[in-house]
């Protein structure tokens, strides 16, 4: 039985808000410079009830009850906990009751498995580790320090962060971003579109029974154990997280494992931060669709690639019928997310290669969306047969990501992109995304939707936004983008040039406030 998540006080605050109402942001990549004053740092900013010993603390999710003009998160890589006095055991893979495999090798660490781990993620060509300004194995950071803050409140609240930490740590890159105005720039990433609309809901109170077979048709409510470690997930089971024996928690700042009580949970209440650092072609991007498309500037042909209007963010599909569990009843939310891909099975709405129908496919258990219970058991004992593109994708349940990126650089209007010639003026987005699981979550849907050729049928094409156009093994094309006709030929069109590139990322652990203050309270003999 799924239980309800109820100590919000004990979760950093990112899981249930993306900090909208903070207009400014940024990001402090560190370097544990002395591990003893670095915990002392993390002792004095995990608020203890009636002892805040600096003007500021990490902001967990009961903070958000009430109006917050600034936030501070804090993440750590497997390097950064294992200056901290970590212990091995926890970090070091062949354990089940460590820190997961992705984790502890990193997203570019120096390992047999790299180059594939690189391969699947699209990270090859001039997206590979060994171009990145940050992230590759001798520039990975320990800790990752998230500041935001109201407007024309970040520069204070940076410099006392930053003067704060200067015992304990090094700063070795500061990561800025975008200052929302009132038009709402950090709701559109630098192509222009709006960003951020399709994310799951966190099933918090537990109204679904996890890994039943009640859940055949495509829903957006998301069991809370996806994005937390120590609750159920969509499996109805317990991802792999660290689990210590009491003994090693001798101050019992650790709460009891559900599924193993003999157990310290230091997993519980926390998750892993996936954070991706994008640089994006703005101009090069608009140029393109402009010649290839010139009747309307190149929109149409953009706003097919990305699956979505430019103006309003609306899908190119319409809504759906029939009520989608986890969206909710306010018209924004129903129009914009409120939709399968059961009512265009040829993509003549939304192409089968645009950006949102391969980040999130929508699909339910038994592809082609609500079939129930009959038509799942006469398809499984093999008296119904599939359409020729069901069952080339794994119901997107089981791999969705909650998103908190922000823009960054100096963004520019379709018309100044259309005539910039100037090839320094650089902007993108920091990707950062939430998930239980890194292999079955993040990773899953960069290899198997994002940079698949093969994705729902297709051949020769990977995403129009994001892929590295990197030809496979014997020169096999990867550049292509297909829209389907109602009649006549399908049209092709080749030689996308890269629009986005990777500039650095790495995987962190976010933890939860108990955790965090365990990790302060480790020795190096522990």
């Amino acid at each position: 039985m799924a239980h309800p998540v109820n100590e919000y006080h004990d979760i950093q605050g990112i899981l249930c808000s993306g900090y909208g109402s903070l207009e400014e942001a940024c990001f402090l990549l560190l370097r544990v410079a002395d591990p003893a004053e670095a915990k002392a740092w993390l002792a004095a900013v995990v608020e203890e009830p009636g002892d805040e010993k600096l003007p500021y603390s990490v902001t967990h999710a009961g903070h958000l009850e009430s109006h917050q003009k600034q936030a501070l998160q804090v993440a750590f890589t497997a390097q950064g906990l294992r200056k901290l006095g970590v212990p091995e055991d926890l970090l070091k893979e062949g354990s089940n009751h460590a820190f997961s495999r992705e984790f502890y090798l990193g997203m570019a660490a120096e390992e047999p498995d790299t180059e594939g781990r690189s391969r699947r993620l699209g990270d090859i060509g001039k997206n590979a580790p060994a171009n990145w300004a940050w992230g590759a194995p001798v520039q990975t950071p320990d800790v990752i320090v998230m500041l935001y803050a109201e407007a024309n409140g970040l520069t204070a609240f940076q410099q006392m962060v930053i003067e704060d930490l200067a015992l304990g740590f090094e700063v070795i890159l500061v990561l800025g971003t975008v200052k929302a105005t009132a038009e709402g720039n950090t709701r559109r990433e630098p192509f222009g579109f709006v960003d951020g609309i399709s994310q799951p809901e966190i099933d918090w109170d537990a109204r679904r029974e996890p890994g039943t077979r009640a859940d055949l048709e495509y829903g957006n409510l998301i069991s809370a154990g996806e994005f937390l470690l120590g609750y159920q997930n969509e499996y109805g089971l317990y991802t792999q997280r660290p689990l210590l024996d009491p003994t090693r928690d001798p101050e019992n700042i650790l709460a009891a494992a559900e599924d193993n009580p003999c157990k310290r949970d230091l997993g519980r209440n926390g998750t892993y931060l996936v954070f991706r650092h994008l640089e994006q072609d703005v101009s090069g991007f608009w140029r393109f669709v402009d010649r290839r498309s010139p009747g309307d500037g190149g929109v149409g042909l953009a706003e097919a690639m990305v699956g979505r209007r430019l103006t309003t963010g609306d899908p190119l599909i319409a809504a759906s019928r029939a009520d989608i569990r986890g969206v909710s009843g306010y018209a924004d939310d129903i129009r914009q997310n409120g939709f399968t891909y059961e009512t265009d099975p040829n993509g003549l709405s939304c192409p089968f290669g645009a950006h949102i129908r391969r980040a999130n496919p929508r699909t339910s258990d038994m592809p082609g969306g609500r079939q129930g219970f009959l038509s799942w058991l006469l398809r499984t004992i093999g008296l119904k047969h599939a359409g020729p593109r069901d069952d080339l994708i794994s119901s997107s349940r089981f791999h969705r990501i909650i998103r908190r990126g922000r823009p960054y650089g100096a963004l520019m209007d379709r018309e100044t992109a259309l005539q910039d010639d100037d090839p320094g003026s650089t902007s993108g987005i920091y990707f950062i995304s939430l998930n239980a699981n890194i292999s079955r979550q993040f990773e899953f849907i960069q290899n198997a939707w994002i940079v698949n050729t093969k994705f729902n049928g297709m051949d020769g094409e990977t995403d129009p936004l994001l892929g590295n156009r990197v030809p496979f093994p014997g020169d096999h094309p990867t550049d292509a983008f297909t829209l389907p006709q109602p009649s006549g030929p399908t049209r092709r069109i080749a030689g996308l040039p890269r629009f986005v590139a990777v500039r650095g990322g790495a995987y962190f652990f976010l933890p939860s406030l108990r955790a965090l203050r365990f990790f302060a309270r480790q020795t190096a003999k522990s």
